[in-house]
């Protein structure tokens, strides 16, 4: 692509509409108001907000990590709420914007290569955040080790199947995340990896469109109809799928509930591992990782070689290592680690079982 002349003539009532179209879109795209080009700017693009992480972990602590490692710094933050056209907007008014460095956790993958190629015609490095970019102009990888998550998963409901009396060889779905995230190819090879020799079945499995608990509860219900009594376990790729299983098995009245996974320790997921529904998740220190993504972004906008760890796909990068939680650990893990409280925890009906897991006390105690 051209680069746009620059135009001396003293803009006109054309100019002047055009940049207040460009203005507006700035802000229908989720992004900031324009800053001066002398500013140094990071963009911050993230993917969707039906998982809770992104607004009320990922972008506060970005952005406060920038904050604190370049004072001097502008973030321009926006979420494309899962739409891969609105994100490549955002990208665009971001580079408008004069970002340096976009901080990218792509909705589409392959959508998000033209983002990467635009970036690159202007000289802006891209950092790929939590999901990997098939692109060779990607400066720098922040995740975790998806496959390790998804093998983590996958082992958990095997130790847990052979500590349950079972008719016959147990059955498992396998529910992963879009098709559009590099993650969930990832994960899924992970899962199989767990259970290929393990003595389970794999029943069938999906691939959940944009991660949509919705979505995740509708294909569960049908499998649990097809495959009636034969359904011991659903590897859930996330906590937000695992909530539309889980509903999918109380609507079908299951007792005992099968074995539930997860990902990403949300509070939800921590309940419903207290009470029993969710059999586990993976606690990722989705913080650290957004703390990460901040200074190798800082450092790349000072001239600066980005301090990684390994190398994926040819790419330089960091992954931060996840935890596996159940009952067992889940205090260690979570309120001792400062993820969740126990006050936050144990609300209402949630009390008496975190009474049993010794998270709280009896009253009077």
């Amino acid at each position: 692509m051209t680069p746009p002349r620059v135009s001396r003539r003293r803009p006109g009532v054309t100019a002047l509409l055009a940049a207040a179209l460009l203005a507006a879109s700035m802000a229908t795209a989720g992004c900031a108001s324009a800053t001066p080009q002398d500013v140094p700017t990071i963009a911050f693009l993230l993917p969707e907000s039906k998982a809770a992480r992104y607004e009320n972990v990922d972008r506060p602590v970005f952005e406060q990590a920038v904050a604190e490692a370049c004072p001097r710094c502008r973030v321009v933050s926006a979420n494309a709420g899962q739409d891969a056209e609105r994100q490549q907007q955002q990208a665009e008014s971001a580079l408008s914007q004069g970002a340096g460095v976009l901080v990218l956790d792509a909705v589409d993958v392959s959508a998000a290569v033209s983002i990467v190629a635009a970036a690159a015609e202007r000289g802006v490095p891209v950092i790929a955040y939590d999901r990997s970019l098939p692109s060779a102009d990607v400066t720098a990888y922040v995740s975790f080790d998806s496959e390790d998550v998804g093998r983590l998963q996958g082992l958990s409901i095997v130790t847990a199947l052979a500590e349950r009396p079972a008719d016959g060889v147990p059955g498992v779905l396998l529910l992963g995340g879009a098709a559009t995230d590099a993650n969930s190819a990832a994960l899924l090879a992970g899962a199989r990896a767990a259970f290929d020799g393990a003595g389970v079945e794999v029943l069938a499995e999906y691939s959940t469109p944009d991660w949509s608990p919705d979505k995740a509860q509708e294909w569960v219900a049908g499998q649990l109809t097809q495959f009636e009594g034969r359904v011991d376990a659903v590897w859930a790729a996330n906590d937000g799928t695992a909530s539309g299983a889980i509903s999918a098995m109380k609507a079908a009245g299951l007792t005992p509930m099968p074995l539930v996974t997860g990902q990403d320790a949300e509070l939800s997921a921590v309940q419903r591992i207290i009470s029993g529904d969710q059999h586990m998740t993976v606690y990722k220190d989705i913080a650290e990782e957004a703390r990460t993504a901040a200074r190798l972004a800082v450092d790349i906008l000072n001239g600066l070689t980005p301090r990684t760890t390994t190398i994926v796909d040819g790419v330089p990068a960091v992954l931060l290592t996840p935890v596996p939680v159940t009952t067992e650990n889940l205090r260690h893990v979570i309120v001792d680690g400062g993820v969740h409280t126990s006050e936050v925890i144990c609300v209402d009906s949630y009390r008496p079982a975190c009474i049993e897991a010794g998270l709280i006390k009896e009253p009077g105690e």
